[in-house]
């Protein structure tokens, strides 16, 4: 009689179909469960006589190692089907949905704050939406510097009720602002860069934007110097463009630093020899830096006398130009997916 039972489980099991989830739970509930007819079979085995007990137990472990392999195989059908990927079809892909790939901007950025944590800067960030107090008056810019002119600025409107706020509120023009605020809030010895998005009232073209992005890095502490500057820009540039790569400092004007500097990088197309790309001349300008000017840190409330501190900055878009050899700034901007499907190795 038990084997009767065993038998005809066995074959049962075996023309089950499962064409939903639901059927297939149905399944695990009637036989696999701790209520299902094989629980029940096992129960009822404690009482066969011991004579019959060594072929009924071998029946009753196959019965259950056949439902189990049934409930896998059936589990599998289902979850081919839901794909859409079935034994039949071998033309599908093994993948039905194509690789995506970072944006190059995002691969450089991430590039940069790589090669400057491992020099033990940290990565501070602020808002976009800035007041001129952190963009201009505190970094040192004159009430009548041309930065400030609506020409080059976006400055917000805000309504009558809220004209009685101090200062006008614009979008950040530079990641300096953020340099700012953390000098307000953290005391020397101060290493931080700060990446991020910036905007400047400009005709979009292919040499420029009205949106861009930057990281600007700050080093404060007792005894910085210009050499401390140099190093850490040349280390930078090794890293990011070849062992090779040669830099050159030229005099320059920022409000915030004294003295100021541009920075060239050796040309890795030419290799410093001179072509349509350098304009001959075998540099490309990379950042601006420069020390940190002691109006700066003492609108800061930070000591001129005892501190001295290096600022730089470079746009992410001119870094990735030269890495990547893009000649058309609008290309990171128009997410065309034959532009960006060439960085899916860039991952």
């Amino acid at each position: 009689m038990m084997l009767d039972k065993v038998e005809n489980l066995l074959e049962e099991i075996s023309s089950v179909k499962a064409a939903t989830v639901s059927d297939l739970e149905s399944f695990r509930l009637k036989y696999l469960s701790k209520k299902g007819l094989i629980t029940e079979l096992f129960e009822e085995f404690r009482n066969i006589s011991a004579e019959h007990k060594k072929e009924i137990g071998q029946k009753l472990n196959e019965l259950k190692l056949k439902a189990q392999e049934r409930y896998n195989s059936l589990k599998q059908e289902l979850e081919s089907t839901e794909a859409g990927l079935t034994e039949d079809d071998l033309t599908r892909p093994a993948f039905p949905f194509p690789s995506g790939s970072r944006h190059p901007i995002s691969i450089v950025r991430k590039e940069i704050i790589d090669v400057f944590s491992r020099i033990g800067f940290t990565v501070s960030e602020g808002p976009e939406i800035e007041d001129d107090n952190h963009v201009f008056t505190k970094l040192n810019f004159a009430p009548e510097h041309p930065a400030r002119d609506m020409q080059d600025t976006f400055y917000i409107h805000r309504s009558s009720a809220e004209d009685s706020d101090p200062g006008d509120i614009l979008l950040r023009t530079h990641t300096s602002s953020v340099q700012v605020r953390v000098m307000q809030s953290q005391k020397p010895p101060i290493r931080t860069i700060s990446p991020g998005r910036v905007f400047r009232n400009e005709a979009i073209s292919a040499r420029a934007h009205c949106i861009f992005h930057q990281i600007e890095g700050l080093y404060i502490d007792e005894n910085v110097s210009f050499a401390d500057l140099k190093q850490t820009l040349l280390f930078f540039a090794r890293e990011l463009y070849g062992k090779e790569t040669k830099i050159r400092l030229r005099p320059s004007y920022f409000p915030f630093t004294e003295p100021s500097a541009e920075m060239d990088v050796s040309c890795k197309i030419c290799g410093g020899k001179g072509c349509n790309v350098c304009k001959y001349t075998g540099w490309l300008e990379v950042l601006g830096c420069g020390m940190v000017h002691p109006n700066v840190l003492e609108a800061c409330n930070i000591d001129s006398r005892k501190y001295t501190g290096f600022a730089f900055g470079m746009g992410i878009e001119r870094a990735a130009m030269l890495k990547y050899q893009v000649n058309d700034l609008r290309l990171y901007f128009e997410n065309d997916l034959r532009f960006l499907d060439q960085f899916k190795t860039a991952l």
